[in-house]
């Protein structure tokens, strides 16, 4: 791989990349490189002004979304987003959300810069389970769960059967928690609401293996570790990359 496409890599541009390497900055195994297309391997050791870089060819991420910010990395009307949190650095190698969460929906979104995996674990096909916290108004019973179990029918869709599990229920407002393995507008509200109970707040907890680090805050973000990525590869029957 030539020298400035790995350096790239990491976030800097293809010209701030050849001007960190001409002017010296640059060390591949301890050695001085000046030549933007010199051919280093892949997965050498880089190091950049003093600093050591962990060179990946995808890098997966997951952040806990506060409420009032959309799950994008840009909005043309200045919205708050995602990725706005992140560093640019990561911003600059493509990184992206895999699905979408409402803008009053607070939780796990997973970004990603492999655009393959992304897909694969959004895509009905693969029937990711997601598993979310409602708190919502009135007393949900099991003939809620009845509904969730059969599928509720909308002009627009029907629903595939999912999970509905009571934490606490009484009169004014009832705690539970969401399992489905799609991603329909504002699905799981609708599905809500259709069974009589409006969402008062929603929160997703997990997606397939992955379940928001509790460590992180509103705002806050961590690289999956290895076994987390390993898990979606195998998952959705991808090579790790």
């Amino acid at each position: 791989m030539r020298l400035d496409k790995l350096v790239s890599m990491l976030g800097f541009t293809r010209s701030e990349a050849k001007k960190l390497i001409s002017s010296g900055r640059v060390k591949i195994e301890d050695n001085v490189l000046r030549d933007p297309g010199a051919n280093v391997k892949d997965d050498a050791s880089i190091e950049i002004g003093g600093e050591i870089y962990n060179v990946k060819k995808h890098i997966h991420v997951m952040i806990h979304k506060p409420s009032g910010v959309l799950t994008a990395t840009e909005d043309h009307k200045g919205a708050r987003t995602v990725a706005d949190f992140l560093p640019e650095a990561l911003l600059r190698r493509g990184i992206g959300p895999v699905g979408r969460l409402d803008k009053d929906v607070t939780g796990l979104v997973i970004m990603t810069t492999d655009g393959q995996l992304a897909h694969r674990l959004i895509s009905p096909k693969w029937e990711v389970t997601k598993r979310y916290r409602a708190t919502v108004e009135g007393k949900l019973d099991e003939k809620c769960v009845s509904a969730f179990q059969t599928g509720i029918q909308f002009k627009d869709f029907t629903s595939k059967p999912a999970g509905l599990e009571i934490l606490s229920a009484n009169e004014n407002e009832s705690v539970c928690l969401v399992y489905v393995t799609e991603g329909k507008f504002h699905q799981v509200k609708r599905m809500l609401q259709a069974v009589g109970h409006p969402v008062i707040t929603l929160h997703r907890e997990k997606i397939a293996m992955i379940e928001l680090d509790e460590n992180l805050s509103e705002g806050e973000w961590r690289e999956l570790t290895d076994d987390e990525v390993k898990k979606l590869y195998i998952l959705t029957e991808m090579n790790e990359k």
